[in-house]
């Protein structure tokens, strides 16, 4: 694919400004000074006010196709854009962020099918674009210490990987989470499984669905629910290692947010990383507190010998960002390749085949 270097901040454009535009994405360009947030899309007048009110000299444009029209012709100089928006919408916006001749970022899944996904990556490498998937929860705190104790060989051969993201939501709320069908990317599958198989597949390798390597059991618990809000998901590795995968909206209690079974020694964590949580409540991406668990800082590692804690390190969400920037800068590859997230959507498609 042909790239070209650029040597000037990234002039971006956040499309969607709900959870993910306001809490995540708009955020991290805003503090990152390889970028420059020149515009954010959002046709919902009290967040348009909102961003108008953070941003300052923000253009806000009340829908993508008035975005995408003003970049070209218009006058609107952009690089980049971040489509953040509902879930079967990420695939067609990048398609026509890429027929306006820029890079794209897009919110997790990348797509609602793999072969939809196989087409973004293709149309990108046509387009001579640059095109990535935010799967940011590689650079949770205790998913980068888990991370490192598997590579440093503490654990020893690791056999089990569990992975939980549960919390009590017991009735139904207005997000398309809840009443969109599968086929609109809703369920909560859709929703968490993205990240949580991403994570297992990061850790231990890829799964060959072919071989039956994959198990699903997707439950509706809530009245009126009409997909998935209480999921497992087993993988076998082609390593022979085994990922349990655990995601819930219906969990009075939670289990360990992970827990790690290795030949040597066995690793656990409790509760989730603190970056979302420190976001919403409006504490500076730049602060040195943030990503730092205040709640849940310590994990246990347990031997046959005893145990003892370790301290988790500190989440780093703007690393997606600013390996963003030095693969648009530099013309070197992006942090997440967008084939991740093919392999990932086609263990999602497997799921859903087995439960319908």
């Amino acid at each position: 694919m042909a790239t070209t270097a650029r040597t000037a901040a990234l002039r971006t454009a956040v499309i969607g400004y709900g959870l993910g535009g306001s809490v995540f994405h708009a955020p991290l360009v805003a503090a990152d000074p390889a970028f420059e947030l020149v515009a954010i899309v959002t046709s919902n007048a009290e967040r348009a006010a909102e961003a108008s009110a953070r941003y300052g000299d923000v253009v806000v444009v009340p829908d993508a196709g008035t975005l995408l029209s003003r970049a070209g012709a218009g006058g609107l100089a952009l690089d980049l854009v971040v489509i953040t928006t509902p879930n079967a919408t990420h695939a067609p916006l990048a398609h026509r962020a890429l027929d306006a001749g820029l890079d794209v970022i897009v919110d997790k899944p990348f797509a609602l099918s793999a072969a939809d996904a196989d087409e973004l990556v293709a149309h990108a490498e046509r387009a001579g674009r640059r095109i990535a998937v935010f799967h940011n929860r590689r650079w949770d705190g205790d998913f980068l210490t888990v991370r490192a104790l598997v590579e440093g060989g503490e654990l020893g051969e690791v056999r089990q990987f569990e992975s939980a993201f549960e919390w009590w939501k017991p009735a139904l709320g207005a997000k398309n989470k809840d009443v969109d069908p599968a086929a609109e990317g809703g369920g909560i599958l859709f929703d968490l499984g993205p990240h949580l198989i991403d994570q297992a597949l990061q850790l231990l390798g890829p799964v060959d669905i072919a071989s039956g390597a994959v198990h699903a059991e997707l439950d509706a618990r809530r009245s009126g629910a009409v997909n998935d809000d209480d999921s497992f998901v087993t993988l076998r590795h082609a390593s022979g290692a085994r990922s349990r995968l655990w995601m819930s909206a219906v969990a009075p209690a939670n289990r360990p947010r992970f827990r790690v079974v290795g030949s040597k020694a066995v690793f656990t964590t409790w509760g989730l990383d603190p970056q979302e949580r420190q976001a919403k409540a409006g504490m500076d991406v730049g602060d040195p507190e943030f990503g730092v668990d205040d709640v849940s800082p310590m994990g246990l590692l347990e031997t046959p010998d005893g145990s003892r804690e370790i301290r988790l390190e500190r989440g780093d969400y703007a690393a997606f960002y600013r390996g963003v920037a030095e693969a648009l800068l530099t013309a070197t590859p992006t942090p997440v390749d967008p084939r991740d997230a093919v392999a990932g959507l086609a263990i999602i498609a497997e799921c859903h085949r087995q439960t319908p």
